[in-house]
């Protein structure tokens, strides 16, 4: 079995729900040696035990697509009717249905792999200018139009996050007034002796915003984490060479959280180290964080944020409010008296905040 995604069918479209109670229903990829089928499985009782529905597969693309690899549906209500982004070949199909059950191929685009996401969202927050997003697994996405069988892309590919992120998928119709489209990925971090592969990353919000550059997607960390988050100092306009001093008590921390904003009037690089591992370094010259090109929105500025997070085994940071993010396995120090260090060349922290965070331990 592979990845799918889930949906409650509130008017009972697929005849699953039982005693006037909806179903859940998660379709699914079955995968074997000659071709990968689509399947669909149904609760009626919240998820604790799910029944294969007796028609499976209700999609098999082999003969269409010549092609073994279909996989990932994402599943979710458009009007009336049922929509389905499938992996399929070189892209990304989409499916329509009445009842959940039987699918029929509405269209087809290229350029994306696995873990398909479709959903709209507002730019600048007004619901009067909506843009629908299209990604896949890498996290490259394209910014456009969908009328319930179509995407027409409008730009695009885009790219938002990087790193070990990968596979990152979104909820539908989350129980809050705001509508929020919160997305959590699939961390490919490591960890020897352990009985899992990699984690998941921390939970964002995903929102559209208004750039130099044009609509762009932004992603940070949901508000629920700033509850987990206790201050521990705030500083500002610190030297360079007196960053490692103010952050020395927390090096030791399995769990924390820095924000920071660099000033580089003086200097074309700053580099923010613990224990040798590179949390955050920026290249004011080549516009580039952490070997990746990011270029801030004001094109002479001198200024750059990061909002880091520190756990056991990872880090993720977001840049400038989550206009780029990126996430990695955390390097563990091989010495006792781990530091923190800020290179450059005349560098100036305008503003240094610190978070402890409790451990879920």
């Amino acid at each position: 079995m592979f990845s799918g995604s889930a949906v409650i069918d509130y008017d009972n479209d697929s005849g699953f729900g039982k005693d006037g109670r909806p179903a859940m229903v998660v379709a699914f990829t079955v995968d074997s040696p000659d071709r990968e089928v689509q399947s669909l499985a149904y609760s009626n009782d919240d998820g604790r035990t799910f029944t294969k529905y007796e028609g499976n597969p209700v999609i098999d693309s082999k003969e269409k697509w010549n092609s073994r690899d279909t996989r990932d549906p994402k599943i979710f209500k458009y009007g009336d009717r049922w929509v389905m982004v499938l992996n399929e070949r070189d892209g990304h199909s989409i499916y329509n249905s009445d009842n959940l059950r039987d699918w029929t191929f509405k269209s087809h685009i290229a350029g994306f792999w696995e873990c398909p996401e479709l959903f709209e969202l507002p730019v600048d927050g007004d619901k009067n200018n909506t843009m629908w997003v299209m990604y896949g697994a890498s996290g490259t996405y394209m910014l456009g139009d969908f009328d319930g069988e179509t995407f027409t892309p409008r730009s695009g590919k885009h790219l938002y996050t990087t790193g070990s992120i990968y596979a990152a998928q979104t909820f539908n119709n989350i129980p809050d007034s705001d509508g929020r489209r919160i997305q959590i990925g699939w961390g490919r971090i490591s960890h020897p002796g352990m009985h899992f592969n990699g984690m998941m990353l921390l939970p964002t919000e995903l929102k559209l915003k208004s750039t130099k550059d044009g609509v762009r997607l932004v992603s940070k960390p949901i508000r629920e984490i700033e509850e987990l988050c206790t201050p521990a100092g705030h500083w500002t306009n610190i030297p360079q060479e007196k960053v490692g001093e103010v952050l020395a008590p927390f090096a030791n921390n399995d769990c924390l959280r820095i924000r920071a904003t660099f000033s580089l009037s003086h200097a074309t690089n700053a580099t923010l180290s613990l224990a040798g591992m590179h949390l955050f370094d920026y290249d004011m010259n080549g516009n580039n964080v952490n070997g990746v090109f990011y270029s801030p929105q004001g094109p002479t500025s001198t200024e750059i944020s990061a909002d880091i997070y520190l756990d056991r085994t990872s880090v993720e940071v977001f840049v400038d409010g989550g206009l780029y993010s990126y996430s990695m396995g955390r390097i563990m120090p091989t010495d006792d008296t781990p530091s923190f260090r800020l290179d450059g060349n005349r560098v100036t922290v305008k503003s240094l905040e610190v978070f402890t965070i409790p451990s879920i331990w």
